[in-house]
């Protein structure tokens, strides 16, 4: 039996120059696997604790503390031990060597998550390597998947939020090319609207309004959220891809919901964080207020999304309130889930006790899953069978601050479509990993060209049934 030989750590650096961890595993037979884990930029406050040095290096981002536990504590216990023994691993790092619980489970508050995950995802590859197979089809036979699905991708084109300077309150605005025939035309359209998308922002905005955030999207002044839908729905029709490519939104509404319960849709001109007099401050050389008038209720807010896919062909809407606010998540769900998946990121955090919970409550039909937010395979895992055995869909997704690292992209790489026997395993169908622009996010999406003609004539794209690529007949 080949076994674990030695594990290294090493700090370099994710795609906003921000340290990261980095772990190489060697197997006795020659095996060689490298992974490296990504951070985000809003992030939930349930989230496993991602560790930090502190201090005055890196502004405080550091992650030696992180790579000091692989190399001294975890990388020492795994010596010996069989690389394809993935929820053995995981459990005797999660559960053993770190050991530390909250309400909501396993936080990693001794030896981080991200020095976890990093050994989590390296020892998956080392896994598949010993078993000489695709990554793919290792992480498949780990979650009991039988059949090939390539998922959907979700290109995040217009930036607003936390990941832009601009005025929009909402985070991310999407393509799905759900009316593609496979993964490499769903690849030609996304590029394609994409550029139409530049070239219409360009000629409304400027030049400068086609400069690209932290993944790839553009980030124009735009002024209010449904001028981006606008935006998007005009650079589809010119793309020619009217009814075969839908849009989809990331609000991360926990970024602009306050204290008094209220969400705050100007939340960006906040007087405390630019000059001002008087309730009026400056934002980018205007002269601009905030007097309240655009905070509103989490009613209003549900209202004000059923408004906007009332008038656009919006599929997905994920993060559409706060990370605790469950009872107008679930009021959203009931009045539109049929139609439009309500996907859960802050609010569950890949984190099966959420999920539970959110199953329970009917609080979103659908599970965004990051993988550095519960911190390691073998939970994540857990966390998508729980969601597709409750009929939902799952979104595989990247962090704002990524690496070259490719592993999300088998990960969402779907064994179970349509077959006879029904398996609640890995069943995903999409993927968001940023706009087709940066080499950190392409990264991902050429990783599933090289699988899709792999696989050849085995290959199946989620398409339209994204939601479920899985049927329980």
């Amino acid at each position: 039996m080949a076994t674990i030989k030695s594990i290294k750590a090493r700090q370099i650096f994710d795609s906003r120059g921000n340290p990261t961890v980095e772990v190489d595993v060697h197997v006795s037979n020659g095996v060689f696997a490298r992974a490296a884990v990504p951070s985000g930029a809003s992030t939930g406050i349930y989230e496993a604790l991602e560790l930090r040095d502190g201090g005055s290096d890196y502004l405080g981002k550091g992650v030696s503390k992180a790579v000091n536990n692989v190399n001294s504590i975890i990388g020492p216990a795994l010596i010996g031990k069989d690389p394809t023994d993935q929820t053995g691993l995981d459990n005797l790092m999660v559960h053993e060597l770190d050991g530390t619980q909250n309400e909501w489970g396993w936080c990693k508050e001794k030896l981080g998550a991200n020095a976890i995950l990093a050994v989590s995802l390296a020892v998956c590859k080392a896994g598949a390597a010993v078993r000489n197979v695709p990554l793919y089809k290792h992480i498949a036979d780990l979650a009991g998947n039988k059949k090939l699905v390539l998922p959907v991708p979700a290109f995040n084109v217009i930036n607003g939020g936390s990941h832009a300077g601009n005025k929009l309150a909402m985070q991310e605005f999407m393509i799905l090319p759900v009316g593609a025939a496979n993964f490499k035309e769903a690849m030609k359209m996304g590029c394609e609207v994409y550029h139409h998308l530049k070239a219409v922002i360009k000629k409304k905005y400027g030049q400068d309004a086609t400069n690209v955030g932290d993944e790839g999207g553009f980030a124009p002044n735009i002024q209010e959220n449904k001028e981006g839908l606008e935006l998007l729905k005009t650079a589809i029709e010119k793309a020619g891809y009217t009814g075969k490519v839908v849009i989809g939104m990331d609000v991360a509404a926990s970024e602009f919901y306050g204290k008094d319960k209220s969400y705050d849709l100007n939340f960006k001109e906040e007087a405390s964080t630019d000059y001002c007099f008087f309730h009026t401050c400056f934002f980018r050389g205007s002269l601009v207020s905030n007097d309240g008038s655009q905070k509103i209720s989490g009613d209003q807010l549900k209202d004000l999304y059923k408004s906007f896919v009332s008038e656009y062909p919006i599929v997905s809407i994920e993060d559409p309130f706060d990370q605790d606010d469950w009872e107008t998540y679930a009021k959203l769900t009931t009045e539109i889930g049929e139609q439009v998946q309500i996907v859960g990121d802050d609010l569950l955090v890949t984190n099966p006790k959420r999920v539970a919970k959110a199953i329970a409550e009917k609080t979103c039909n659908a599970l965004l899953l990051k993988v550095n937010q519960i911190g390691s395979v073998t939970e994540s895992i857990e966390a998508v069978k729980m969601s597709k055995k409750a009929g939902w869909g799952v979104m595989t997704s990247h962090r704002s601050g990524e690496t070259e690292d490719t592993f999300i992209a088998d990960l969402a790489v779907d064994f179970s479509h349509h077959t006879n026997e029904y398996s609640p395993g890995n069943n995903q169908g999409q993927i968001k990993t940023g706009a087709p622009c940066r080499s950190e996010r392409l990264a991902k999406y050429n990783q599933l060209l090289r699988i899709e003609e792999e696989l050849g004539s085995e290959a199946v794209y989620a398409g339209a049934s994204f939601r479920k690529p899985v049927e329980p007949y």
